[in-house]
């Protein structure tokens, strides 16, 4: 891989000590050479609302110019009841409109949910899929990235300690770089 690809990740969670934040930051770190991972913040974002397409806040036009510029987008996110939460669903409005100057369209995309659950946010995880066939994100097949039990993953600085993870981690971020050089619009 010649090219180095900015790569906008997007962390559902908005808590600072998110298991998410974590696994991001771990995949940043885990990334080929190749790509250039980096947190594109929503926590800021305030609630979409069509009234402000003509003169929208400047945090929208903020956040909708560094996903514009980005190559490819990595989404990270727990699950709250069975979906995305409410500011990752929030940043995905605000990035698709006004119609038509969606920041998305044709960005590779990948997602990962993590989880102190078993399941590993499979619901969010799938029902963000559904979303990005929508504004047209091609979103990696596999390999598929549920988290379980993520709250046993870390140590109390926030790195990586599952040596098991950390393989899979390695093996998802590969295949996501090869993803993104397949799929990214010149």
């Amino acid at each position: 891989m010649d090219r180095v690809f900015d790569i906008a990740a997007i962390v559902g969670s908005l808590s600072r000590e998110s298991i998410n934040r974590k696994v991001a930051y771990a995949l940043a770190e885990l990334a080929p050479a190749g790509l250039r991972i980096s947190i594109v913040e929503i926590g800021q974002l305030p609630m979409y609302n069509q009234d402000h397409d003509g003169n929208p806040p400047p945090e929208w036009t903020a956040f909708r110019e560094r996903v514009r510029v980005a190559d490819a987008v990595l989404f990270v996110t727990p699950e709250h009841n069975r979906s995305v939460p409410a500011a990752l669903k929030n940043a995905l409005d605000i990035g698709s409109r006004p119609y038509g100057e969606s920041v998305w369209n044709g960005k590779p995309g990948a997602i990962v949910s993590a989880s102190p659950s078993a399941m590993g946010g499979f619901g969010a995880n799938h029902h963000l899929r559904q979303s990005l066939v929508f504004l047209n994100i091609p979103a990696m097949a596999q390999p598929e990235a549920y988290l379980g039990s993520a709250d046993k993953l870390f140590d109390g600085n926030g790195k990586l300690v599952n040596d098991g993870t950390r393989k899979f981690l390695e093996n998802f971020i590969r295949a996501y770089a090869a993803w993104v050089t397949a799929n990214v619009q010149p």
